[in-house]
């Protein structure tokens, strides 16, 4: 769950750089595709924990 967090606080500091700074619009990106990345491991990492043991 702390890499879940420390990956969205990269994105969001990113996003923010890349909004503010001029002509560094690609860091905005970059934190935009971080999270998006980071929503599909929490995914990945919920799924696996629903299957019950048999």
């Amino acid at each position: 769950m702390a890499l879940f967090l420390l990956l969205v606080v990269v994105a969001i500091v990113l996003g923010i750089i890349g909004v503010v700074a001029k002509g560094l619009f690609y860091l905005l990106v970059i934190g935009v595709m971080v999270l998006l990345a980071d929503f599909v491991l929490l995914g990945l990492r919920l799924g696996r924990r629903r299957r019950l043991p048999r």
